[in-house]
């Protein structure tokens, strides 16, 4: 595994979002990206939030750690302090993120305890001093990912209010999850269920902000939504649908990008991945660290439920990762 070190080549290259990968909790670390940047050379990819604590008095070099092939790449980040933002948004630059991210939309009680998430849509001005904090840090693009409101603030008026004053610190990017949360009572599960999905709030988001690039996010399944949504957005962003249905990011090149290379096979994908497994295996790592992300090639043809099997449950009971991989390599044959 390769960490990545300094690389001014990196810094304050323009990131183009028209098409990206959430950041999910659990899901997009390391492995995931890599295996998705298998199937996509443009989308954009978010690591996993990670929080300023986590970054600033824990083992930095492994929250922050990629293969350089993961580009071009976004650092998420969880926090409310500018200073600490600021200090870790130079740790993101210096170790080659094209992109740092503000998170203001996790709805879980456990970030609104440290001030961190969706809770921060009530402090609009709080959040504008953390995107100036770290904008006057580094020379990489600074962003937000946020939602249309939370519970006893939710109106469109407050909405703007809050864009508003978080454009006026200097972020010109922000990714609308266009529900709002519901702080108290509801799971993050039930965050992303329950309230209402609000498109046509985004786009009056756009509408009223035309100078500020707005990315759609919320309940996107198909890359036809996708290119629908792009003629109102400057771009979408996919989360649970990419992971469980990663085989889709195989067509947003030729798709959204306008990419003429031949779109790559589910059994080129996995092929691909063997080296990397190989190596993560030699440095004393599980195969199924990396496998678990890619269950999701499984679906939709005669012997997905075996290969599903044979990455999720034969894994833990085999001597011969390697082998196990390639049986269900052998299953992908031709797709």
């Amino acid at each position: 595994m390769t960490i990545s070190l300094p690389n001014p080549g990196h810094t304050g290259r323009p990131v183009n979002r028209r098409f990206s990968v959430a950041p999910m909790m659990d899901w997009t670390d390391r492995h995931c990206r890599y295996f998705m940047r298998q199937l996509s050379r443009h989308a954009l990819l978010y690591t996993e939030m990670v929080t300023t604590g986590a970054l600033l008095n824990g083992d930095a070099e492994r929250f922050l750690r990629y293969d350089e092939t993961e580009h071009p790449l976004a650092l998420q980040l969880g926090g409310s302090v500018p200073g600490d933002l600021a200090a870790c948004a130079r740790l993101a630059e210096a170790a080659g993120y094209d992109e740092v991210n503000l998170n203001v939309g996790c709805p879980s009680d456990r970030v609104q305890n440290n001030m961190i998430g969706a809770c921060l849509m009530g402090h609009p001005a709080l959040v504008a001093d953390c995107v100036m904090a770290m904008r006057d840090a580094v020379s990489i693009e600074v962003s937000v990912k946020h939602r249309i409101g939370i519970n006893g603030r939710d109106s469109y008026g407050e909405l703007c209010d809050f864009v508003g004053q978080v454009r006026d610190a200097g972020c010109r990017s922000f990714t609308v999850h266009a529900r709002i949360a519901i702080l108290e009572g509801l799971s993050p599960k039930e965050n992303r269920e329950v309230p209402p999905l609000r498109y046509d709030v985004a786009q009056s988001l756009k509408r009223d902000f035309p100078d500020l690039e707005i990315i759609l996010n919320g309940g996107i399944k198909t890359l036809d939504e996708c290119q629908a949504h792009l003629g109102h957005f400057d771009g979408v962003m996919l989360g649970r649908e990419a992971y469980h249905n990663p085989y889709l990011l195989a067509q947003v090149d030729a798709r959204l990008f306008g990419s003429p290379d031949p779109v790559i096979s589910r059994a080129e994908a996995l092929k691909r991945m063997r080296p990397y497994i190989q190596r993560h295996i030699a440095a004393g790592g599980s195969m199924h660290h990396i496998t678990r992300h890619m269950l999701g090639l499984g679906q939709g043809f005669p012997g997905a439920r075996r290969f599903r099997q044979l990455l999720s449950v034969d894994i833990h009971k085999t001597q011969e990762p390697l082998a196990l991989l390639d049986q269900a390599a052998s299953l992908l044959e031709g797709r």
